[in-house]
């Protein structure tokens, strides 16, 4: 593992001062530097996890016509079944080789912003689906609060200055299947490079090898993350908070060697979103000579529908 730094989050969340302070440095470098990083000690449970990726497995093993009973027209694929060759990276013309689903904010609290979220698709095949989902949804927007918290400090900002945008935020948690290659591909991999939409994303580790960071030297690099780690990187929206501060790392997710092709890959993903109405307009300690202002201003909402329409999921 040696593409990604390595941080314990225990540090932060139950460290002394000083141990704090150090977990703040490397978290910062790290996002600084490259935009990824692997945490250990992250506060989300094997038992959890491993409850994730069963039901997951179980639901892309049904059928395509019961998997499509959860397809919803309308939804840009932020809820319930994505099938397959939907999505594509922004600067491709060939949609990327997965299907996916994925499961949103439940707000339990008469928070109004919950007017503006679809609900979660139910149905009887998924039951058990969905409670893992929510169950490992509370887990992420738990562990990714306390990374906010961090890179709040390391920006300098008040410790809390992201909880208010990210409380009942647009998060998504993505369940994705690539499944195994048949044919020749055409010019198309698993998940074309791309970056991220969101402020950061948590992965838990994937079930097979492919994902790759692009360097500093312009190099295609492995991460390859433990079982008890997650992989953790700035996105697109962060990059834009901090003006380029903080980087919103190019990545990719490769076809296995051409041996593997029968093997399916599963990965989760948690994109950690802010609320709609969050300004997303450079904050002014991140803009100086030596690094101008570079984006105009604008809210989460508008960027993300943007970013979607892109990606193909929205018209």
């Amino acid at each position: 593992m040696n593409a990604i730094p390595i941080v314990d989050l225990s540090l932060f969340t139950n460290g002394d001062t000083v141990e704090r302070e150090k977990f703040v440095k490397d978290l910062g470098s790290a996002f600084t530097e490259i935009g990824f990083v692997a945490v250990v000690n992250h506060g989300i449970s094997d038992e959890t996890i491993a409850k994730l990726y069963e039901e997951t497995k179980r639901f892309f093993a049904f059928d395509l016509n019961t998997k499509r009973k959860f397809e919803i027209e309308g939804l840009a694929g932020q809820r319930g079944y994505t099938s397959f060759g939907k999505e594509k990276a922004k600067q491709s013309n060939v949609a990327d080789l997965k299907e996916f689903y994925q499961y949103g904010q439940t707000v339990e609290d008469g928070d109004e912003i919950k007017k503006e979220y679809p609900g979660n698709v139910n149905g009887v095949e998924i039951i058990d689906l969905n409670q893992s989902f929510f169950n490992a949804y509370r887990a992420f927007e738990k562990s990714g609060n306390y990374l906010l918290n961090a890179i709040a400090v390391y920006l300098g900002l008040d410790e809390k200055y992201f909880e208010p945008h990210v409380h009942n935020g647009n998060s998504i948690l993505r369940a994705i299947h690539y499944p195994p290659i048949l044919n020749e591909p055409q010019s198309a991999i698993r998940a074309e490079q791309h970056e991220d939409i969101n402020l950061i994303t948590l992965l838990v580790g994937a079930s097979a090898d492919g994902l790759e960071v692009l360097n500093q030297q312009n190099e295609w690099v492995a991460v390859k993350s433990s079982p008890n780690q997650i992989v953790v990187n700035v996105g697109d929206m962060l990059q834009r908070l901090t003006n380029n501060t903080l980087r919103s790392t190019t990545h990719r997710v490769v076809n296995p060697p051409r041996d593997l092709w029968h093997t399916s890959r599963f990965s989760m993903p948690f994109f950690l979103h802010p609320r709609s109405d969050m300004k997303l307009n450079c904050l002014s300690k991140c803009i100086s000579n030596e690094n101008p202002l570079h984006y105009p201003p604008i809210t989460a909402g508008e960027y993300l529908n943007e970013r979607l329409i892109e990606i193909g999921l929205k018209k």
